[in-house]
């Protein structure tokens, strides 16, 4: 973004007189990420006040900022936009760029899998357009506004994670990046506290279609019965189906795992044969996404085959990591719900790469009222045949240590509620490398504290 302070201050329909010919490259919410030439945005929250930080704003760089109206004290001789909200302001000027940018826009939103379809998608864009997407987590009404904000004027696609944890928040994001391209990755039980239903999660994600631009299309996971009656119902919503399974548009099928990703075979609107460096059923389902949207802006399928060859995900997404002692380690401990853990078990308990097969499962978190039953019901996608540890981590795990104490002989069998050691000391005595061990827990678990037991 390459804007004057003029234009920014008429975006945010702004009556002050500002003279000053300032050019304003990006913006930021944080002085310590700051960049030169930024414009910064104060936010008051329960316990800071990014107001205190404007002058340390302008000492990192920052070339102006904005003020609340109703803080007082505003620092002299510096220039100031004075706004009623802060967060208001930063969505009129997301709305006021992306009003402007020509750049094509894809959204894409689910219960699991969102960052890596996004990441498959610009992976396989990548090598042939200018390609920018979400950072991090930033897929909420602050993390939105600041990726549109980001986008250099030349990106030719733009792809925009979109999170929610309630009703009518998908729809504001998408109503703010107005997508040529929306994609629902899949349904699963993540914010079930909060929308009380898989229906219910159901609708707040098909929200995502309020946003689509009229000559736009909707990409969605053909295999959960929850969306095809919405999708039945928007007659004039232009809709692809993927899966595992027909009549889905475009289904992946011939699914093996090597010890260096996934081959598949695809038929439907693509046909052929494709490799990703990425491990798991989910994710190739994930890269059908990829392969359809590539397919739609013209790639042929050979680019589209040798783009997926070199694609990689966000750390902690079936993340391939080697350890002391020779162990292989699966780091997929970014987040956990029964949908994506019973996908990570069927990953394990499938793969041939090492005989040696540990499963380290961390609680499920926000699953509501429910959430004693989906631990318990893990129980039924353990194979004690297959799997030759399970290690489970925190108190919601001790549901389904209960479940698995009658099928699993103890010495195969561990839990503990709230200390990584025991788990990390069976680990030291019992694997090898032949091991290969799968890490799985919702974020608030921070499995990744096992890992760096093996990896200093």
């Amino acid at each position: 973004m390459k804007k004057t302070l003029q234009q920014i201050a008429k975006w945010l329909n702004s009556d002050q007189d500002i003279r000053e010919d300032i050019m304003v490259t990006g913006v930021s919410i944080n002085t310590r990420t700051l960049q030169k030439g930024d414009l910064f945005i104060p936010f008051r929250g329960e316990k800071t006040n990014g107001h205190k930080y404007v002058t340390q704003a302008f000492e990192n760089g920052a070339v102006a900022a904005l003020w609340q109206n109703d803080e007082p004290n505003p620092p002299q001789d510096v220039p100031l936009i004075f706004v009623d909200d802060s967060e208001t302001a930063l969505q009129q000027m997301a709305n006021a760029y992306r009003a402007e940018h020509q750049a094509t826009f894809i959204g894409v939103t689910g219960s699991n899998g969102k960052t890596s379809t996004k990441d498959l998608i610009a992976g396989t864009l990548s090598p042939y357009f200018k390609v920018q997407k979400t950072e991090g987590n930033h897929n909420n009404q602050l993390g939105l506004p600041l990726t549109i904000l980001s986008l250099d004027e030349d990106t030719e696609f733009a792809i925009l994670e979109m999170g929610m944890d309630g009703f009518g928040q998908i729809e504001f994001l998408t109503k703010m990046a107005k997508p040529k391209y929306a994609v629902i990755t899949n349904i699963g039980e993540a914010h079930m506290q909060a929308l009380g239903s898989r229906e219910g999660i159901a609708k707040a994600k098909f929200e995502i279609i309020q946003g689509l631009q009229p000559d736009g299309k909707f990409f969605y996971d053909g295999d959960e019965p929850l969306l095809k009656p919405l999708v039945a119902g928007e007659a004039q919503l232009d809709a692809i189906s993927f899966g595992l399974e027909a009549p889905d548009d475009l289904v992946a099928t011939k699914i093996e795992s090597t010890e260096n990703g996934s081959t598949f075979t695809v038929k439907g609107i693509v046909n052929g044969n494709f490799f990703i460096p990425v491990l798991g059923r989910h994710q190739v389902k994930n890269t059908l996404v990829a392969i359809l949207i590539a397919h739609e802006v013209g790639l042929t399928d050979e680019q589209i085959r040798q783009a997926l060859k070199m694609v990689s995900l966000t750390n902690m997404r079936m993340q391939l990591v080697n350890g002391d002692q020779g162990i292989l380690f699966v780091n997929d401990a970014y987040n956990a719900a029964p949908t994506s853990v019973r996908a990570a078990l069927q990953f394990m308990q499938s793969t041939n790469m090492r005989q040696d097969k540990w499963v380290v499962l961390g609680d499920m978190l926000e699953l509501g009222e429910l959430e004693q039953k989906f631990h318990e019901d893990l129980a039924d996608a353990i194979d004690p045949v297959k799997i030759d540890q399970i290690c489970l981590f925190g108190p919601r795990m001790k549901w389904l240590y209960d479940q698995l104490q009658s099928k699993v002989s103890a010495e195969n069998l561990l839990w503990v509620d709230d200390n990584y050691d025991a788990i990390i000391g069976k680990i030291r005595l019992k694997a090898n490398e032949n091991s290969i061990i799968l890490l799985k827990g919702s974020r608030g678990m921070e499995l990744e504290h096992v890992l760096q037991a093996f990896t200093k």
